[in-house]
């Protein structure tokens, strides 16, 4: 066993002693046992009774969703109080805090927000409780593609709070509702004002943006047995594709500078036909003068003769291995999953539920029209690449995206350092 997998491997298992003497269930293996400890697991029992406090602990809460959700079940659990407690104001941040709290074997947060791309991570490390027992218990009433998001080796590590996917907002009164990439872009090139604006920034925006291409094409980065793949023609046909769109007016070069408010911005001045962005945007544009004049699409397939596919974004409820009151978490976890609170998140902050059922309430239909589009985007979107090792993987896809958009870098020359780069940092591990 390589000496870095061997340092890892002791590392998890003190974590997972921790955690399963902390939340008081799991067994340690008998003395004379050769096996790892089991990862301690969240009781779904424990919600019953759970008195006490529970902490959340994420990122800036812009919209006001982790606001509104303790304050709702404060009110109906008088004898539980929950807070949410702001550990960074980018996902970034967010996540060095957590892991400072985490690798620390703080108690200060008993839930931690994660970002859906890092579950293998966490998980990995030991950080987490095991939550196969609960999700198993409320899988019926989630999003199937949302479920997944939470899995690594074989079990479940968090719940999820509120899904994502990306969407198309196109002006009605410019450009057509795009049915292809392809058609998008020639739709884009027809005039300066009906130009497509994207997150084209060197960052994780940039990696969720190739991939929607990507996987619409046909490509994979890792295979299902976790092999690097993306060395092949469809990765370059679609940088080719994303490269060529800037060089021919298509896409506004000022899209490498844009992560996801410069685009928004750029596209309420009017000067854009499409915006590729997320659900939360609709509301926001509805309070600019743009209200009424876009429409809002799924993301098209590649070139029609494969199946549209976006890229799952996210939050998700993750129990600290080092919670003392797994309990209260357990009990919070499942009122903010409910199928009444789940249309609170799509009416309240637009946005996207976990819970199909909320797509088609009427309630959450009136104040969010696009739910059956959003639905479907969210139903057909994929992964990013699973690995413990993510961070260094998207690092690699956008670095060299970057390369091409920018004239840096060939499609041919990205492609294959991305492939290496990824390998690269696979060994890591």
């Amino acid at each position: 066993m390589p000496a870095r997998r061997r340092r890892l491997a002791q590392s998890v298992a003190a974590t997972v002693v921790a955690g399963v003497m902390l939340a008081g269930c799991g067994n340690q293996p008998a003395s004379n046992s050769t096996e790892a400890p089991a990862a301690a697991a969240a009781d779904p029992k424990s919600a019953e009774g759970a008195k006490g406090n529970v902490t959340l602990c994420g990122g800036k809460d812009a919209s006001g969703i982790h606001k509104n959700t303790t304050a709702a079940f404060n009110k109906a659990n008088p004898g539980m109080t929950a807070k949410y407690t702001e550990i960074g104001s980018t996902t970034d941040e967010s996540r060095t805090q957590a892991v400072q709290r985490l690798e620390g074997k703080s108690t200060e947060c008993d839930i931690f927000m994660t970002d859906v791309i890092w579950t293998a991570e966490f998980a990995s490390q030991g950080w987490l409780l095991d939550q196969t027992e609960l999700i198993d218990g409320i899988k019926d009433r989630l999003i199937p593609s949302t479920t997944e998001s939470a899995k690594y080796d074989g079990k479940y590590w968090a719940t999820p709070f509120y899904t994502n996917a990306g969407l198309i907002y196109y002006q009605k009164d410019k450009v057509a509702k795009p049915e292809t990439w392809q058609q998008l872009y020639e739709e884009a090139a027809k005039a300066p004002g009906n130009g497509l604006v994207y997150q084209g920034k060197q960052y994780e925006g940039l990696t969720v943006n190739f991939l929607e291409l990507l996987y619409s094409a046909g490509g994979e980065v890792l295979d299902d047995a976790g092999e690097v793949v993306v060395d092949n023609d469809t990765t370059r046909k679609v940088l080719e594709f994303m490269a060529g769109g800037i060089k021919n007016g298509s896409a506004d070069r000022a899209v490498l500078t844009y992560s996801e408010d410069p685009t928004r911005l750029a596209y309420e001045s009017g000067n854009f036909g499409y915006q590729r962005n997320w659900p939360h945007v609709y509301r926001l544009l509805n309070a600019t003068k743009m209200a009424g004049t876009f429409g809002v699409a799924p993301l098209p397939s590649f070139d029609g003769s494969s199946k549209a596919s976006g890229v799952l974004g996210g939050w998700n409820f993750s129990i600290s291995a080092h919670s003392t009151n797994p309990g209260a978490a357990v009990a919070y976890i499942n009122f903010a999953t409910s199928p009444d609170w789940q249309k609170h998140v799509a009416m309240d902050n637009s946005q996207a539920p976990v819970n199909e059922a909320a797509y088609s309430d009427p309630d959450v239909v009136a104040k969010m029209p696009f739910a059956a589009e959003l639905l479907d985007s969210v139903k057909g979107a994929k992964p990013r690449p699973v690995s413990p090792v993510y961070p260094q993987i998207s690092q690699a896809i956008n670095k060299n995206v970057y390369a091409v958009l920018s004239g840096e870098a060939t499609a041919d020359e990205a492609t294959k350092r991305m492939a290496e780069e990824i390998e690269t940092a696979k060994a890591t591990f």
